[in-house]
């Protein structure tokens, strides 16, 4: 075809084989089109330049169906994981909008890192979608696979494949810098390791006592052996009984909302009031914090948003077809929910 001549659906149609209504119900996802054809179309459209064009109105669904990879920790329906619910469910309504099919998959964590791969292959899929699991060697494995793949909530350090999870690192600096608005110079960051979204967080609120020309003494760091409250109440209790005086902070920063319930049974179980003696505040933003006693101030992260952004970036690298695209990352803005677990200090206790 010349250069510069128009393309249109008649000419996929030919490229393909097909009837012009079948490219059409094909780019439209108006109508069941078996695997083999609809891979045809997509092909030839690609070839042609036509999807990239029809993808930049917004008009083309080149992802239909999608594995969606979860690790087994995540899917239980709990109140210690409201987190990755939240997300799932978000996600599942975003592709019934679409017209997307999400063929589920369980993450074990002995699992081969090659067996997302090999499901997805499987399955016939247009992407792959990786929910919380970011691990080097499995996202490594996704990237070199060639099929288009996002990650959500989590970080792939090596660039591999796009994408989505919160502004971890200046959420936490936002955070911290508030409590310090609020006259609070040493603070505990009560946190856990494994995750580098998490280790961004840490990040963040190292960057605050740093800008703001603090001691990093000040910068209390006291790791969990996990995420859920009870690892929090375990953890902090610890820190307690060797701090009875809360080793002079006065507020308590954690890198999850589920540590923060369980801190904050610790500190009630140890004496301490929350916050006339210590503030403490969450990350995440989950519907219990504003129930607690007292509501929890947080760090609110636009969870129900990952899904829609993550479906985005797959049809952007289904539609780039052999064109050189590089890996996406894409960081959402967080907000921070001021309730009633942070207070100012008390200029009196310092005389």
């Amino acid at each position: 075809m010349a250069k510069g001549e128009k393309v249109g659906m008649r000419e996929v149609s030919e490229r393909a084989g097909v009837a012009i209504s079948t490219v059409s119900h094909v780019l439209n996802g108006t109508a069941p089109i078996s695997e083999e054809v609809r891979a045809r179309v997509l092909d030839a459209a690609r070839e042609l330049g036509y999807l990239a064009r029809r993808s930049a109105r917004a008009s083309v669904n080149a992802v239909n169906k999608v594995l969606l990879a979860v690790p087994e920790d995540a899917l239980p329906d709990s109140d210690v994981n409201l987190v990755s619910w939240t997300i799932l469910n978000a996600l599942t309504r975003d592709c019934e909008a679409r017209g997307v099919r999400l063929v589920p998959h369980t993450l074990g964590r002995d699992d081969p890192v090659g067996a997302v791969d090999a499901a997805a292959r499987a399955a016939k899929v247009d992407g792959i979608i990786v929910i919380n699991d970011d691990r080097s060697a499995l996202l490594d494995t996704i990237g070199r696979s060639g099929m288009p793949a996002v990650l959500i909530n989590g970080e792939d350090p090596n660039m591999h494949i796009d994408s989505v999870t919160p502004g971890n690192r200046f959420a936490a600096l936002k955070a911290a810098k508030l409590m310090m608005d609020k006259g609070h110079l040493r603070i505990i960051h009560l946190t856990w390791t494994g995750r580098k979204t998490v280790e961004r967080r840490l990040d963040g609120f190292l960057d605050a006592f740093r800008e703001r020309g603090l001691p990093l003494e000040d910068a209390i760091i006291v790791p969990a052996a996990g995420f859920e409250p009870q690892h929090g109440d375990e953890a902090l209790s610890t820190w307690l009984a060797a701090h009875p005086d809360l080793g002079g902070a006065t507020a308590l920063f954690c890198a999850a909302d589920n540590l923060a319930f369980g801190a904050m049974r610790a500190l009630k179980r140890a004496g301490y009031r929350v916050p006339e003696d210590i503030s403490v505040m969450g990350f995440d933003g989950v519907a219990l914090g504003e129930l607690h006693s007292p509501p929890l101030t947080t760090v609110s992260v636009p969870l129900e948003q990952f899904g829609r952004s993550a479906l985005d970036l797959l049809e952007a690298r289904a539609n780039s077809g052999a064109m050189p695209r590089a890996a996406h990352r894409l960081e959402l803005g967080c907000d921070i929910v001021l309730r009633d677990s942070v207070a100012a200090v008390d200029p009196k206790v310092f005389k």
